[in-house]
């Protein structure tokens, strides 16, 4: 079974589209586990009907409600404590489907090698001319961060490629990875730097880090935690990243990794969910139109498993 960790918290607008698009997703069996980090617009209401819509596709799901927002890092924790697959995916409710068969194609990279534990997709904006938002990451030796392949053309990455580390807005890791090392440090609370943390916690253990850039999402970027009134952003940023660069200094340093110029962030101009058709971007499905159907005229489906905090 392949696990989807997905995080909300209010901006029901992206994560009915995000959702809406997992059922397009061909690999079986496959669970969804929707983390509500205190919402207070409709998200509620959307995950109570696109569950209904997921089991009638064959897609089970579980659902954690937290009264406030705990932040991505422990929101993810929490929803791996109860995952039930053998993989494990982190999703960003900003991301879109490009492929149906991206969880198969994801597995089959990692199950071709026992060292390989993380791999994320090429993500690209989801408007043309769908330049890449990021095809990995690789750190400079002072622990500057870049984006690969961020504003090149969509076909120019093509090969998977071992990478420094990833963002975790779109990626698949093995469940034995994170019973090796553990999960996400919560040191970087509520969230940023963490994801970098765990790919350099487990190259130190002997995994490897990739990217499949034959596999493709859409990533709107900057939103699933944009706009939080209760984290300070600039703070948060600033502080986790001088305990990212104190804990692995000695080792970036020693990596031949980006110079300080190449590591410059490149501004890219934003469209929001209500700018993109986002519909039209979808690839055709893979399961029975039947299944799919919306659930307003089908009988009720119970969640399999609320969890309320």
């Amino acid at each position: 079974m392949i696990s989807i960790i997905v995080l909300h918290h209010n901006k029901a607008d992206y994560s009915r589209a995000c959702l809406t698009s997992l059922l397009r997703s061909s690999a079986r069996p496959l669970e969804v586990l929707n983390v509500d980090n205190g919402s207070r617009d409709e998200t509620s209401l959307m995950l109570d009907e696109w569950e209904s819509e997921a089991h009638e596709a064959g897609i089970e799901t579980q659902r954690l409600n937290f009264q406030s927002n705990i932040g991505a890092i422990v929101g993810r924790n929490e929803a791996m404590k109860i995952a039930r697959g053998k993989y494990f995916v982190f999703l960003d409710n900003d991301t879109l489907l490009a492929q149906t068969n991206w969880l198969e194609r994801l597995q089959e990279f990692l199950d071709a090698d026992p060292k390989r534990a993380i791999v994320a997709p090429k993500m690209l904006f989801p408007w043309p001319p769908f330049v890449i938002e990021c095809c990995g990451c690789s750190v400079s030796r002072t622990g500057r961060i870049k984006y690969l392949g961020r504003g090149d053309e969509r076909h120019a990455l093509c090969e998977p490629q071992p990478v420094q580390c990833l963002i975790s807005a779109a990626w698949m890791m093995t469940r034995e990875l994170i019973e090796t090392i553990g999960p996400l440090d919560e040191v970087y609370s509520p969230v940023q730097y963490e994801d970098l943390d765990l790919c350099y916690r487990a190259r130190a253990a002997g995994f490897e880090t990739w990217v499949e850039p034959a596999v493709e999402l859409y990533h709107f970027e900057h939103t699933t935690t944009a706009g939080s009134g209760d984290i300070n952003f600039k703070y948060v940023t600033a502080k986790n990243g001088l305990t990212f660069k104190k804990r692995w200094e000695s080792t970036f340093a020693n990596e031949d990794g980006p110079t300080e110029a190449e590591t410059a962030w490149l501004p890219i101009e934003k469209r929001t969910i209500s700018q993109v058709d986002w519909a039209a971007l979808l690839p055709e499905s893979s399961v029975p139109a039947s299944m799919t159907e919306s659930s307003a005229a089908a009988e009720s489906v119970p969640n399999e498993l609320r969890v309320e905090r």
